[in-house]
């Protein structure tokens, strides 16, 4: 059973199919999915949310494939603003998207933060990987301050078109030094 995670100003929730009206209101924004990969129908569907969460994440998290959370705010418990997920998926460990008007505040480091340390707290996994279009700067700082480095570039395609692809990685011995308190 995947756990609600909290963070000083977020509850990370586990995805569910009541979610789909509140993620296909906030989803579908060239800002939100232009960077993302370009298995994101665009223009995206009147059914896009729930079709997503029916055919793709509840049955990888029913499976243990993925662990998928819908993003909210302490002060606003009820409101969905985003998502972020856990993947069992060769290259490709974390993916998120944040609604427009939640974006540029640091919460998207906070919510990546808090799965990462499930990734290697809770499910112990060796490395994580997250891929990124090269000109996502904002995902690229979300990275660099967990302490992620670039390991290769190589060509994605994006909802945008196509990009030059970065890989960034962490090993979990990497993430237990980062927690260790300086001596």
């Amino acid at each position: 059973m995947q756990p609600t995670l909290y963070t000083e100003r977020l509850i990370l929730r586990p995805l569910t199919l009541d979610d789909a009206e509140a993620t296909q209101q906030l989803f579908p924004h060239w800002e939100v999915v232009r960077y993302l990969n370009a298995e994101v129908p665009w223009p995206y569907p009147a059914d896009g949310a729930r079709s997503f969460l029916e055919n793709v994440a509840l049955p990888a998290m029913a499976r243990g494939e993925a662990w998928h959370w819908s993003i909210c705010l302490k002060s606003a418990p009820d409101v969905l603003i985003g998502n972020v997920c856990l993947t069992d998926t060769e290259d490709d460990n974390r993916g998120f998207w944040l609604g427009r008007q939640w974006q540029g505040l640091g919460l998207m480091a906070e919510a990546s933060a808090a799965v990462t340390d499930y990734w290697f707290g809770v499910l112990e996994r060796p490395v994580l990987r997250a891929p990124k279009a090269a000109p996502n700067l904002g995902s690229r700082r979300i990275s660099e301050r967990e302490g992620m480095r670039l390991i290769r570039t190589d060509e994605g395609r994006f909802v945008a078109g196509t990009f030059p692809r970065d890989i960034w990685e962490m090993t979990r011995d990497e993430w237990l030094k980062s927690k260790s308190p300086t001596r």
